[in-house]
């Protein structure tokens, strides 16, 4: 049967490259492939593989890439238990676990499931149909992998692409849209760029290091909405302090190598400037969801899917995640998109089991 392509990013595979021979290699033909091994990926993959279907979990980057890319002294905002999958318990010492717990946990469910994972393999393709997929990716070295399955689960997240502000200089490289730690910033002018969590702790960490904090938010004021109830009181009584230098109602509009120029309510003014951290937020990689054919309403991007099953408009092809929220990234935490493995493996469970 001919296949209809579905999925083929810019770079093409080239010709000269040896491709696997699917129908002669069991190793390449799997019933359900997760694209995405974040923790709900990974809890896709394990539901799928509990309901006794070979799975495998493909990730461009290694286990819960996201979370690995997490400021390195992060906890979490939410208790241990929450962060579970696969009815694994997350044992912590602490009422909110931190980074590294968080890494050496999902390291351990993989191991429990025996899991196959393979990281640091980017998809290239998909092309096919419903019940005979066939997915490209490609590793580090460029070497090309081919996997024939039946079933496709996408549950890319959004962590790995940010919200640009689209000014000049936002390409320099003292320009960054994520933090990780303070140490390389010490006696620096940094200024942060955002309003949320994740440019107070920035703001909060860099100033107890010895670093020269400027806030810019286009918002009033921090907000409860925004900021965890914790965190809020900390930042607002360093800005009160001048401790941390705030611009409300600000927006940056050019970024130069030793400077940044802002659009305050009293006029422009320049700041002198080392290190820019913009952290704006993310969103999740729209083209990729298009270009399979996963139709997105027009208002918040939320991929058309059943609330049920998470069956995408492609029959085959599943959404899990982050990424059922479209741009409302904010409504889907782990805590709650670790469960839609057992929503689609349930449904797995009649389509697969009716095709056998």
């Amino acid at each position: 049967m001919a296949t209809k392509l579905l999925f083929d990013t810019a770079k093409q595979i080239p010709d000269t490259l040896p491709r696997a021979q699917l129908q002669s290699d069991p190793e390449t033909r799997y019933d359900v492939l997760v694209i995405g091994a974040g923790p709900t990926g990974l809890a896709c993959g394990i539901e799928a593989q509990r309901a006794g279907f070979k799975a495998l979990v493909v990730d461009k980057g290694c286990v819960v890439n996201s979370i690995y890319h997490y400021p390195a002294n992060m906890v979490f905002f939410t208790t241990p238990e929450l962060l579970e999958i696969g009815d694994i318990p997350f044992t912590s010492p602490n009422q909110k676990p931190n980074r590294n717990e968080a890494l050496e946990y999902y390291r351990k469910v993989v191991e429990h499931y025996h899991l196959p994972v393979a990281q640091y393999q980017k998809v290239e393709t998909v092309s096919g149909e419903d019940g005979d997929f066939h997915v490209a990716t490609s590793d580090r070295l460029g070497r090309i992998y081919d996997y024939q399955v039946r079933k496709l689960i996408v549950a890319t997240g959004y962590y790995d692409l940010p919200n640009i502000l689209n000014i000049p200089g936002e390409d320099l490289p003292k320009v960054f849209h994520y933090y990780r730690e303070p140490h390389p910033f010490f006696d620096m002018d940094v200024m942060i760029i955002g309003g949320k969590n994740s440019a107070a702790i920035a703001a909060l960490d860099l100033w107890r290091h010895g670093a020269r904090v400027t806030l810019v938010h286009r918002g009033e004021k921090m907000s409860s909405r925004s900021v965890k109830y914790w965190i809020l009181p900390d930042i607002e009584n360093r800005i009160k302090a001048k401790e941390i230098t705030a611009y409300f109602k600000t927006t940056a509009e050019e970024i130069t190598a030793d400077h940044v120029l802002l659009k305050t309510p009293s006029g422009d003014v320049e700041i002198r400037n080392d290190f820019v951290f913009a952290l704006t937020g993310y969103h999740p990689d729209y083209d990729f969801l298009r270009a399979m054919g996963i139709e997105l309403c027009p208002d918040q991007c939320r991929p058309v899917c059943d609330p049920v099953t998470l069956e995408s408009n492609v029959p085959g092809i599943y959404v899990a995640g982050v990424i059922v929220a479209g741009s409302r990234t904010s409504e889907i935490f782990i805590e709650n998109g670790r469960f839609h493995g057992q929503q689609i493996a349930a449904h797995l469970r009649k389509k697969l089991a009716a095709s056998a």
